[in-house]
């Protein structure tokens, strides 16, 4: 069970719980994510309109979603809000959760090659990039992207070989990829001909570029779509903007004309694998 770096939670913070008992009052949960740490619920943070029954809301051995509303560390006291949580919180809480199993997944994988138990691995490599990057996932995919060297400093060097060859497995990096259009039209006998050297030439250019791909795909005249998939969204944008200005320019020496349409940025998921 993954679980935080810090004792105790920030108000504020959203955390998985588990509901331990119930009472008419309210009910008293397990933080998953803080060893020996319970929270409490009242009947009146359970939702938003008023609550007869707090069993019709929420059951024993559930797992939820919680807002903490109140931490007082000298009395070991943590409030709980499950009305003051939206679908939306809800399920980037969850997703961060799931992001936090997978990298306790690896971290174990890595301490194992090592002879190492996990308390060990915990103390060494969870705590330190948890303070740094946030979450330790964050920092697995950093070093998926950019190489294992970019976590040298802040854990033991023994621990760089193992979990290089483990991200770069297992670590699925987030990209970015954007797509636009483009409609141009070259009124020569051969226009069709520079138009495709044009763009062939553009697309070759920026796959040049590590961890960057470019694609076109034929719309119907005067119409072209490009597809640009980088590792962030400011990257995407700089290599479509210097796409646009070579077509731009190729298509108006030409005696032609090229408009650029802009559409909307998406995100997905592409798996690293060992060469």
């Amino acid at each position: 069970m993954p679980r935080k770096a810090r004792e105790y939670p920030e108000e504020g913070e959203f955390v998985v719980a588990t509901v331990k008992n119930i009472h008419p009052y309210g009910a008293f949960l397990i933080l998953d994510e803080y060893p020996g740490k319970e929270g409490f619920m009242h009947i009146s943070e359970v939702a938003s309109t008023w609550v007869k029954n707090i069993r019709d809301h929420i059951k024993e051995g559930q797992k939820i979603v919680a807002k903490v509303i109140r931490v007082d560390p000298s009395k070991g006291h943590i409030d709980l809000s499950l009305k003051r949580v939206n679908q939306q919180q809800r399920k980037a809480k969850l997703q961060e959760f799931k992001r936090a199993q997978k990298a306790e997944n690896l971290l174990k994988m890595a301490a194992e090659k090592l002879g190492k138990d996990f308390k060990t691995a915990w103390r060494e490599v969870w705590v330190p990039l948890e303070e740094e990057y946030g979450e330790v996932y964050a920092a697995f995919e950093d070093a998926a992207q950019n190489g294992i060297d970019v976590l040298k400093g802040l854990i033991p060097e023994e621990w760089l070989t193992p979990l290089g060859e483990i991200v770069t497995n297992y670590v699925e990096v987030p990209t970015v990829t954007i797509d636009a259009e483009f409609e141009i039209t070259v009124p020569k006998p051969n226009g069709i001909e520079i138009i495709k050297e044009a763009l062939i030439r553009a697309r070759d250019r920026a796959n040049e570029e590590k961890e960057i791909e470019v694609k076109f795909t034929y719309q119907g005249a005067p119409r072209y779509r490009i597809d640009i998939t980088a590792p962030d969204y400011y990257k995407a944008e700089e290599v479509l903007e210097s796409i646009a200005e070579e077509i731009l320019r190729v298509i108006k020496e030409a005696g032609g004309e090229a408009t650029l349409i802009r559409k909307e940025k998406r995100i997905k998921k592409i798996k690293r694998r060992e060469k």
